[in-house]
């Protein structure tokens, strides 16, 4: 049976030891993790999975601000860690007196079983991050020139389709995304679905207008 365990674990520094912790105590954490999770496509088909450290701070109100990466695996990856710490926002119980200036560390654990995983080496893993380094490049590369198409070169979208073609940005390719973009939706995170509807309009579709209307205004 296909299964994705993602499991997350809590560590403060010594000051904030045994003071914040999510509302409904350790092991909900755990749980919000794994009911919240979206594992991201590339990796779940590559096999790509570990530990990704995100660092952040509580407001009083246990908001959620300043966020970033301590440790990365790939983007992908990253930015899901990211967006379930985001998600987390005020769901953290502070208590009197905290100081809000005290970094939280959640390391957040991606496993995959029973997708081949288990026979699949750290060479052929490896050549997978590399391989979706490169695409991301060429990707980054179509989003700036959607993003400024009215400066560009006259002949210059033949080329930017070409390398659409090459990347398989495709009508699948957009209806997946817009997929998980409403999965985020339901979950209550507008910011990460608009972040994806707005991916798919800088990647030269209109097929995410009618949400990017409903949901980003």
């Amino acid at each position: 049976m296909k299964k994705l365990i993602i499991v997350g674990f809590v560590l403060f520094s010594s000051l904030a030891m045994a003071q914040v912790q999510f509302k409904s105590g350790p092991s909900a954490f755990a749980s919000f993790l794994k009911n919240n999770t979206i594992y991201p496509q590339f990796s779940k088909q590559n096999c790509i999975q570990g530990t990704v450290n995100v660092s952040f701070k509580l407001d009083q109100n246990g908001k959620v601000y300043s966020s970033k990466i301590t440790r990365g695996i790939i983007s992908d990856l990253d930015d899901e860690a990211l967006r379930l710490v985001r998600l987390s926002s005020g769901k953290w119980q502070i208590p009197a007196g905290y100081d809000t200036t005290i970094s939280v560390i959640v390391p957040v654990n991606f496993k995959l079983s029973g997708y081949g995983c288990e026979g699949k080496s750290k060479s052929e893993i490896k050549a997978s991050i590399i391989a979706f380094e490169a695409e991301e490049g060429l990707t980054n590369a179509v989003i700036n020139f959607y993003k400024n198409k009215a400066q560009a070169k006259p002949g210059q979208e033949a080329q930017i389709l070409a390398i659409k073609n090459q990347l398989g940005i495709d009508d699948a390719y957009l209806d997946d995304i817009i997929e998980t973009a409403v999965k985020k939706i339901k979950q209550g995170d507008r910011e990460g679905a608009c972040e994806d509807f707005n991916l798919v309009k800088n990647l030269g579709s209109d097929k995410a207008d009618d949400y990017l209307a409903k949901y980003c205004k």
